[in-house]
């Protein structure tokens, strides 16, 4: 009798064992789920027990362009969300740094981010997804992103600076701090856009300086927009670009100065309309000015000239204090400014070491009216100008211009 009983216990404590179990299944099958462990999962909305399996939908895949507790993510990978099974109802992704932007295709399967990746950040992705009977899914997940120094990081710079009003001359200039080798990568990330709309291109002068010109001057009153948009954009090398760029300028009015160094004038125009005829003097014989598309590049209301700054020592050094109304126009040192010390030779001889001088009154009133961009073109010396020495970009055709670009 008491074996039988005890055959009878263990048979009972194997069905309560085997009733607890199926009672716990029932129990998690009805949860609605928060998922995160990266394996596809399928909830019900309103708290119901499960339907049987063998009634229930194929479970919602979601399947994410960067695994979950991902480390050292390459800040260009592209971060992007697949759904099989059903579609995506939103997915944020978010950071310290801000959210990332993104678009779901029209048929829900796809989700991609619009923005780019920050380094050493740490990104949450939460994800909302639909089975096709209308059940949710819920996904949360998070990476991070490779840390990278300022030496594998690119800065551009950018002239005109933002809201300034430059002349027809100017060119967009974005010189960057670390060297872009991936040339063509940057560029497809850098436009130039015009209202009115005129046609330009892009040209390399290094790896580290790109320039943009109209075909040809532009059209007074133009208003600019600039958007260089490398940051995160390998530039080469296991460099990204650090930071992107936007802004926008205006062109003023058409002023461009023809200078004859053979007349010994300058003519100022100002939108086609001549305003004044200026007396000048430009280089003697050993100091010849150059003659070609020269654009003002900055501007001193007074300005020490040492001739040592830029080679010249000897018999024919110089060092002027407190020079009037100077207007650079080359990196190697040709200014137009006030030189009453020449004022005799003014109109009559070329006196100076390559500089443009006129009378104080003519450089005065010449210094007030002009601005970074404007124009000035010169004729009559066998020196030309020479494309990097200055805003010298109008000094080749825009054919040769545009075959600078690293897409043409």
């Amino acid at each position: 009798m008491s074996d039988s009983r005890s055959r009878l216990r263990a048979l009972r404590g194997t069905a309560s064992a085997a009733a607890l179990v199926t009672a716990a299944a029932l129990a998690l099958a009805g949860c609605n789920a928060d998922d995160s462990s990266g394996g596809p999962v399928v909830s019900r909305d309103g708290g119901g027990s499960a339907s049987p399996a063998a009634d229930a939908p194929p479970a919602v895949q979601l399947t994410p362009s960067v695994r979950k507790g991902a480390t050292d993510v390459p800040i260009d990978r592209e971060v992007s969300l697949r759904a099989r099974n059903g579609t995506i109802d939103s997915v944020v992704v978010s950071s310290p740094a801000g959210r990332l932007s993104g678009e779901v295709t029209a048929n829900g399967t796809r989700w991609s981010a619009t923005d780019r990746l920050e380094p050493a950040t740490t990104y949450t992705m939460r994800t909302v997804a639909k089975t096709d009977d209308g059940s949710r899914v819920t996904r949360t997940s998070t990476f991070t992103t490779e840390a990278l120094t300022l030496d594998e990081q690119t800065y551009p710079s950018v002239a005109p600076l933002a809201g300034e009003t430059v002349g027809v001359g100017m060119p967009v200039i974005v010189t960057f701090d670390v060297p872009v080798t991936d040339k063509a990568s940057f560029e497809k990330h850098m436009s130039v856009t015009s209202t009115p709309r005129q046609p330009g291109a892009w040209h390399w002068l290094s790896d580290t300086e790109a320039h943009w010109r109209p075909k040809t001057y532009w059209k007074a009153g133009t208003d600019v927009h600039v958007d260089v948009d490398v940051n995160s954009i390998p530039a080469g090398n296991g460099i990204f670009g650090q930071e992107s760029r936007e802004l926008d300028f205006h062109v003023g009015d058409a002023h461009v100065y023809k200078v004859n160094a053979q007349t010994h004038q300058m003519k100022v125009y100002s939108n086609g309309t001549l305003l004044r005829t200026i007396p000048i003097t430009t280089g003697k014989p050993g100091f010849t000015t150059r003659s070609g598309v020269k654009v003002i590049i900055e501007k001193f209301d007074s300005k020490r000239m040492n001739s040592e700054t830029v080679g010249i020592r000897g018999a024919e050094a110089y060092n002027i204090d407190d020079v009037k109304w100077a207007m650079r126009l080359t990196y190697s040192g040709e200014f137009i400014h006030a030189a009453p010390w020449s004022v005799g030779s003014q109109g009559y001889a070329n006196v100076s070491h390559g500089c443009t001088g006129m009378s104080t009154d003519n450089a005065a009133w010449l210094y007030a009216m002009s601005r970074r961009g404007d124009v000035v073109e010169y004729t009559g010396t066998d020196r030309p100008m020479t494309f990097d020495n200055g805003y010298g970009d109008w000094n080749e055709s825009f054919s040769d211009y545009r075959s600078g670009s690293a897409l043409s």
